[in-house]
């Protein structure tokens, strides 16, 4: 058995699928995606396929390292997100041929079922008490949210004191049992940083997200120290080398993306060093049906995991959602918050081709915005 084929398709809303297609007929899928910059990691996977073409597709760890050794310049979100997708295809592939899930090839599933947690509150985050309760009538038990829109810098008091409501607000709801976390998305300063994990101690937050910008690691371990609220970041990391400074600085929780980290196999393998470091794993994941499904897999399987993203009903995803490009929507129903376990071999779900296709007919531009400041200044989104 051979690989044969590899294609791509530009997905709506803001999506590259690639598929994987075996001299016997067997067919794996990916997603590897740079949102935004969808047009050049299918470029990058075209460059990539010209090795895998004709290859074994089984030999998943010899492929993983010539993918990202082979050539001299490595690293990077768009070869990392190309080496992502053909790695989930090739799981997949794998877990067709041998008639099991993925995450029984990683050795088994440890859990029976997966937490996962819901967006609310979109970009400028607003109505924050009513789309958490429909979370909660949902049978969520976690939701996330941006701390707060397009912000300063060195934000005003009014300004901490607006994310301060806002997740007061989502408590209130919530209660003590359930759980809320923010994403400050790297949009404030190191000094701002401090200050706002420590307005928000009281609130108890799951995890602050990417307090500081993965530039400015340096500052990470006086920024975690400010408080005991647990840090989580990794979205913009791409190897497990990059984890090392943070986890030795004491973040609490990781999150790699499964679909720019280098795929499943580079995923498993980040979650095992948080595991040394005692942290916790939350997989990123605000993509499309593939991606989720791959890191569910990773997530069945792994010892230290704390919580899954997952993209339904998120704000970017306007007219396609989760369930728009796959035959049968049963794994993306989530039971009391929970993803459990399916059964079927690969991935576990099975792509509407026909769908993807006329998609990819149409395709997408997708751009995050470009936020400035009242001077004209860049903002960070």
């Amino acid at each position: 058995m051979k690989i044969e084929r590899i294609e791509t398709f530009l997905v709506p809303p803001r999506w590259l699928f690639c598929r994987v297609e075996t001299s016997d007929g067997v067919v794996g899928w990916g997603e590897p995606v740079v949102e935004g910059r969808a047009e050049v990691v299918r470029a990058a996977v075209d460059v990539l396929a010209e090795y895998l073409i004709g290859q074994d597709p089984l030999q998943i760890e010899r492929h993983w390292q010539v993918l990202t050794k082979g050539g001299f310049y490595r690293g990077g979100p768009v070869l990392s997100s190309a080496v992502a997708g053909l790695d989930q295809a090739l799981w997949d592939l794998a877990g067709q041929v041998y008639g099991a899930p993925v995450a029984a090839l990683l050795g088994g599933r440890v859990r029976d079922r997966v937490r996962v947690y819901a967006w609310v509150g979109g970009d400028e985050p607003s109505a924050i008490s009513e789309t958490v309760a429909a979370q909660v009538e949902a049978g969520m038990t976690a939701v996330k949210m941006n701390a707060s829109g397009k912000v300063q810098p060195s934000p005003s008091v009014a300004e901490i004191n607006d994310i301060v409501s806002r997740l007061a607000a989502a408590r209130a709801v919530l209660g003590d049992d359930r759980d809320v976390a923010i994403d400050l998305h790297g949009r404030v300063g190191v000094a701002a940083a401090r200050r706002i994990l420590h307005a928000v101690e009281d609130l108890h937050p799951l995890f602050v997200e990417e307090p500081v910008l993965p530039e400015q690691m340096a500052h990470l371990a006086e920024v975690v120290a400010t408080s005991s609220v647990p840090v989580a970041l990794g979205e913009r990391l791409f190897h497990r080398s990059e984890f090392l400074a943070p986890l030795n600085a004491g973040v609490a929780v990781v999150q790699p993306d499964v679909s720019h980290a280098g795929g499943i196999s580079e995923l498993r393998r980040i979650a095992v060093l948080a595991d040394a470091h005692g942290a916790l794993l939350a997989p990123h994941c605000p993509l499309g049906p593939i991606s989720l499904a791959a890191s569910l897999q990773v997530s069945f399987a792994t010892p230290n995991l704390l919580i899954q993203e997952q993209s339904r009903g998120i704000h970017y995803n306007v007219n396609s959602d989760l369930t728009s490009y796959v035959v049968d929507p049963g794994p993306f129903t989530w039971v009391d918050g929970h993803a459990v376990w399916n059964p079927r071999p690969g991935l576990g779900i099975t792509v509407d081709e026909t769908a993807v296709r006329a998609a990819d007919r149409t395709g997408h531009a997708w751009r995050n915005p470009v936020w400035t400041h009242a001077d004209g200044s860049f903002a960070e989104w």
